[in-house]
């Protein structure tokens, strides 16, 4: 006979919105943030006669509707043991005798609802979700640090489309001349003569409310570090047009905020070093490599044509470089990246094997230095478990790949 679930604790709520309840003792709470819970709460709140119970089933907050006349006929605030589940989503309310500012109660609400805005492509923690938006409102200099192909350009871009603000985007990495990019040329023609013109950067700082990414930092030349100083702290905000006439202040508009990004570690070769100064000037957000149940459900988002099978590989392949990596004597210098798997289903998907798309995608990323202890025969060996035998006659070992002690 199977189990059932207790039910030990449990709460009628009454919804006050499409994304709050209350109690019977005016406690509000926001709705759970799955899918059916928001949809349940949003017609109970429109219908207006329906109660929502709140239930805990063997550690599980589970939830329904019912008759209004449950939550009228009882005092229904909870007063049994602690219930963390229902504590966490309960509204924070301000101290005795302080009343907060309705845009300060706006904005909060806002910030707890916002993993909504967050699209399922994007694997993030809804804490650091909510973080990165409180920063964006709040206008704050946010540095997304983490592996290469992590998905941090995907977050900083995710953001300004998510909060509908204008957003302005700057490859730093790519920049050989920080000066023009940032600041301007000066030109020179017969009709007009020496001229200078402003850089796309001078339009975007003064457009207020914007999200500016700034790409690849940590690969910028110092020139842009350097000119970048006054413009992040949070004391000045001003970027000063020195080849200009005058030598015009342009002051950073109200609202702006600046989104970074940087590998940091010290397998990212092309990287510098950046200053301390630099660095205290943003609040740090890192993003977490996906686990391999993760890598697994996005590509198979990607990607739903592809045989489960060859997806799975995949991910295994790219979770045991990752374990490599981490390992007390590693193999591996670096890891193969969720781009780098990305890519690997696709070429998949366009008819290639998981050993050719191995061969073009992965093993160019390990040193083929050292014959048979190389990184690359290594990375072969960790393909080669995941290759039927039956696939194909190619040998990953071709001797003629492998250098010769």
């Amino acid at each position: 006979m199977a189990k059932r679930a207790t039910t030990a604790k449990k709460i009628y709520l009454k919804p006050i919105s499409p994304t709050k309840l209350v109690d019977g003792n005016g406690t509000e709470y926001y709705c759970p943030k799955d899918t059916q819970s928001k949809e349940r709460v949003a017609r109970a709140f429109k219908e207006g006669d329906r109660a929502v119970k709140m239930m805990d089933k063997d550690g599980i907050l589970t939830m329904g509707t019912v008759d209004m006349k449950y939550f009228n006929e009882s005092d229904n605030w909870y007063k049994g043991s602690p219930w963390e589940q229902l504590d966490s989503l309960k509204v924070k309310q301000a101290p005795d005798g302080v009343t907060l500012p309705s845009e300060q109660v706006e904005l909060m609400e806002f910030i707890q609802t916002s993993e909504k805005l967050k699209p399922t492509k994007l694997f993030m923690g809804g804490t650091k979700w909510k973080f990165l938006v409180r920063s964006a409102i709040r206008g704050k200099n946010v540095m997304m640090t983490g592996p290469a192909g992590c998905g941090k350009t995907m977050a900083a871009q995710t953001l300004s489309n998510s909060l509908s603000r204008p957003n302005f985007y700057f490859n730093l990495g790519a920049t050989q001349d920080p000066r023009a990019t940032l600041i301007g040329n000066t030109h020179f023609n017969k009709e007009d003569g020496t001229f200078f013109s402003e850089a796309l950067f001078v339009k975007a700082i003064q457009t207020p409310d914007a999200v500016i990414l700034l790409d690849e930092l940590s690969r910028a030349h110092p020139e842009a570090h350097n000119i970048l100083m006054t413009v992040l702290d949070e004391g000045q905000r001003y970027l000063r047009l020195d080849e200009a006439d005058g030598s015009p202040t342009i002051k950073v508009a109200k609202g702006v905020t600046f989104v970074a990004t940087a590998n940091i570690g010290n397998e990212y070769t092309a990287t510098r070093v950046m200053d301390r100064a630099l660095l205290d000037r943003f609040i740090i957000v890192e993003m977490d490599t996906l686990s391999q149940e993760e890598e697994i459900e996005l590509l198979t988002m990607l990607f739903p044509l592809v045989d489960k099978v060859q997806i799975e590989s995949v991910a295994a392949i790219v979770a045991d470089t990752r374990k490599e990596l981490n390992s007390e004597m590693p193999r591996l210098s670096t890891h193969v990246s969720t781009r780098s798997s990305v890519e690997m289903v696709s070429l998949i998907y366009d008819g290639f094997t998981l050993a050719e798309a191995s061969e073009v995608t992965i093993y160019p990323l390990f040193d083929n230095t050292g014959g048979i202890d190389s990184e690359r025969t290594f990375i072969k060996q960790i393909v080669q478990k995941y290759i039927p035998q039956d696939n194909g006659n190619e040998d990953l070992f071709n001797t003629e790949d492998v250098e010769t002690i």
